[in-house]
């Protein structure tokens, strides 16, 4: 073997060496900026937002104090963020309560089908008829009963039942119901009904296909999903020790990667992305998103958001910014959350309130 050949051996060995040695320097780095951002000598972060959510909840308010001057460095930056918070406390005028019990049928958005009985049927016997039919095409089909005393109640052992309400839902984020989906649906319904010798009235479809049509226009209209991201200043974040911390802090961690902010119930507040996948082991920049009309307003959902991704920001060192990188201030973002209570009113208005079942279903 030649001089020349060993030199480039040596010459590339420890060209490798170095590379691996500045990678890893680099992972050190990510790791430790995370570690200091989320050591225990800064004010726990996220952040409150979890114990907010709970606290509002109870309360639907946000305290003044809490929520200003979080990641501002100046008096500037705290008279902003007072005012963006003066506008998500406001509320949308209406009640919840208003609507009264929520149903698995439901006539606004369901195609709902009658079918009574010639008598009286124990509700263990209709759970087992209807156990099958829980969807069509992608539509989710569900039942409930008229008790003896003529209330419309969902379907239980031990209940007895003068009729059978069948409801396949109108609309999704995939689209209307179709022709065939219906098809399907009337025809299964109408099997269920020689079965139970029951009496059905079959809406028409033109009509059917209408109604569907319309409320998809509404869907199409209120699809409102808000993000805000925060961008690094300088050396990216490693990934694990930003997963491990959030978990810590209160977010979900789900096999995807996403994390998932619960809203204190059953249901969730905004998501937060990594933006990379699963093989990368730093990022620069995370991604908050909040799915608007599937968030009850008096969860302040976007303003829990915001003063979430400001805490990151300042925790990180990193920037608040829009989808394009832009920096996004106090003032942009209380702008948005009086846009969010427009909208929250607008679905109050049209009967499908934010955050309620019904809402959740269509934009599913």
């Amino acid at each position: 073997m030649s001089e020349l050949t060993m030199s480039l051996i040596i010459a590339g060995v420890a060209f490798v060496v170095v590379v691996y040695i500045y990678s890893k320097w680099q992972e050190y780095r990510a790791r430790k900026s995370v570690d200091r951002a989320f050591s225990g000598g800064h004010d726990d972060v996220l952040m409150s937002a979890r114990d907010d959510a709970d606290l509002i909840r109870q309360e639907p308010q946000f305290d003044q104090d809490d929520l200003s001057g979080i990641g501002d460095t100046d008096e500037d930056a705290t008279a902003d963020t007072s005012n963006a918070d003066q506008v998500y406390n406001s509320k949308p005028d209406f009640d919840a309560t208003m609507y009264g019990k929520e149903l698995s049928v439901d006539d606004l958005i369901d195609c709902v089908i009658p079918l009574e009985f010639e008598a009286p049927i124990r509700g263990e016997k209709l759970l087992k008829e209807i156990s099958d039919l829980k969807y069509v095409g992608r539509k989710p089909v569900h039942f409930i009963g008229l008790t003896h005393d003529g209330k419309r109640d969902e379907i239980a052992h031990g209940g007895i039942y003068t009729a059978l309400f069948a409801g396949v839902q109108m609309v999704s984020r995939s689209g209307p119901l179709n022709e065939l989906e219906y098809s399907e649906f009337v025809s299964k319904l109408r099997e269920i009904a020689d079965r139970f010798n029951a009496h059905s009235d079959v809406p028409d479809m033109n009509r059917v296909m209408s109604n569907a049509r319309e409320l998809h226009q509404f869907v199409a209209e209120h699809d409102a999903q808000l993000s805000v991201n925060v961008l690094s200043n300088g050396a990216p974040w490693d990934i694990t020790t930003l997963l491990g911390a959030l978990e810590k802090q209160g977010f979900d961690v789900r096999p995807d990667g996403r994390l998932v902010m619960p809203d204190g119930d059953v249901g969730n507040l905004f998501t937060l992305s990594t933006n990379v996948s699963a093989s990368e082991t730093v990022t620069s920049k995370l991604t908050l998103l909040l799915d608007v009309p599937c968030v009850s307003p008096d969860l302040e959902g976007f303003g829990v958001m915001a003063k979430c991704a400001r805490s990151l920001a300042s925790r990180l060192g990193g920037t608040v910014v829009d989808d394009g990188n832009n920096p996004i201030s106090d003032q942009a973002l209380a702008e948005i959350a009086d846009q969010v209570r427009d909208f929250c009113n607008a679905m109050a208005v049209a009967e499908i309130p934010a955050g309620s079942r019904r809402a959740k279903r269509l934009f599913s």
